[in-house]
């Protein structure tokens, strides 16, 4: 947008703070660029409105512009048919059009009144890559003759601390005949001068490297290209998920928060009628959207105390070979893969501008009917 020529009031990398003392530590400025943003709505009201995800901003706007009458539509949508889903009132008062990315959100929101379009998942619209697998491997310093184990332990310093070090230790469980080497993406988020300081600490790592042999670590930048190349992958839930999901390559889903934070989780998190979820052993409903795409368990997922370096390699290990779980777990995928774009076709990001023109031309037709009264 802002490539072509909007103006930008307040830049988001501004105020993209995670955690909750370096929210509050900055909180008086991220609220003065809110206020600025709502003061340059109501000086010059837009002609429409698109709100992408970012739900606990994106609310509050939304009030402001439903008050000038500005029209809304949203892109990607907030996760209330999880939880929170008492905020579904503000959709339908505030929202006129909600874009979705996933199938069974336009089923969730039209059966509560509200206008929702599924128009794909943009992932799902990108090309493959195309680097040859000996490209890549003399591009990154890869033996072409191991096999390689994507690890993606997630976007932020805190993710990459709880997730990192057990996955490592069970690609060394794997590793006993150093047949492996691991594919480390490093998020934008994330400087990979931190990532490599945290490889050399070996107390980070030593504790869990059992009788295996810790395999060799190759951080790359892409995400896409190293589970592309990947035999399989270990994934933090996430967006990366749905990476994983649209290339195609078996993965284990994994997550550690604290025990308080997970058991609230497990109380609050509720599915509609519309997302088929059965809970596991231990009474947890599935957290990867893979999962909830398919309508059934398609993808191991290991959370919390179920995330050990033991059950990891245990999940992983007949990903790596050639193996009915394997086999099955690929054509999974791809029916999966599948129903991230409607069946009339076309391009994700197409579709959300043409509703944007759409929403547009009776914002014009006002516009003149205004002018021609003045006149």
């Amino acid at each position: 947008m802002a490539d072509a020529g909007l103006e930008r009031v307040v830049r988001a990398e501004d105020v993209a703070h995670m955690g909750i003392t370096e929210v509050i530590r900055h909180a008086r400025y991220i609220h003065s660029q809110y206020r600025r943003l709502v003061g340059s709505i109501k000086q010059a009201p837009p002609s429409l409105a698109i709100l992408i995800d970012f739900p606990d901003v994106n609310f509050r706007l939304a009030k402001h512009l439903q008050r000038l009458g500005v029209p809304v539509l949203w892109f990607v949508s907030p996760q209330l048919w999880a939880w929170k889903r008492q905020r579904l009132r503000w959709v339908q008062q505030r929202v006129n059009r909600m874009l979705v990315i996933f199938p069974f959100e336009e089923a969730f929101y039209r059966a509560r009144g509200v206008d929702a379009e599924f128009v794909g998942h943009p992932l799902a619209a990108l090309p493959m890559p195309t680097l040859s697998r000996e490209e890549y491997a003399a591009q990154y310093g890869l033996d072409t003759a191991k096999q390689w184990i994507a690890l993606l332990p997630g976007s932020r310093q805190k993710e990459i601390g709880a997730n990192l070090p057990e996955m490592i230790a069970a690609a060394s469980e794997l590793n006993i005949n150093s047949k492996y080497e691991c594919l480390l993406p490093i998020a934008s988020t994330i400087e990979p001068q931190w990532v490599a300081h945290q490889l050399t600490v070996r107390e980070f790592f030593e504790d869990r490297f059992g009788k295996g042999l810790p395999p060799k670590i190759v951080t790359v930048p892409d995400a896409r290209e190293a589970l592309f190349h990947a035999r399989a992958s270990v994934v933090a839930s996430g967006t990366a998920t749905v990476q994983a999901l649209t290339i195609g390559n078996p993965f284990v889903v994994v997550y550690r928060v604290s025990p308080l934070t997970f058991a609230i989780a497990k109380r609050l998190v509720r599915y509609p009628a519309e997302i088929p979820a059965e809970r596991d052993a231990e009474g947890n409903l599935p957290i990867a959207m893979p999962n909830l795409i398919a309508g059934r368990r398609i993808v191991p997922e290991l959370v919390n105390r179920q995330f050990t370096a033991a059950n990891l390699a245990a999940a992983l290990r007949p990903l790596l070979d050639d193996t009915p779980e394997r086999s099955r777990m690929i054509a999974d995928l791809a029916e999966a893969s599948a129903k991230l774009l409607p069946n009339q076709g076309g391009d994700p990001i197409q579709r959300v501008c043409d509703a944007a023109e759409a929403l547009l031309e009776p914002a014009s037709a006002r516009s003149s009917q205004i002018a021609t009264s003045d006149v």
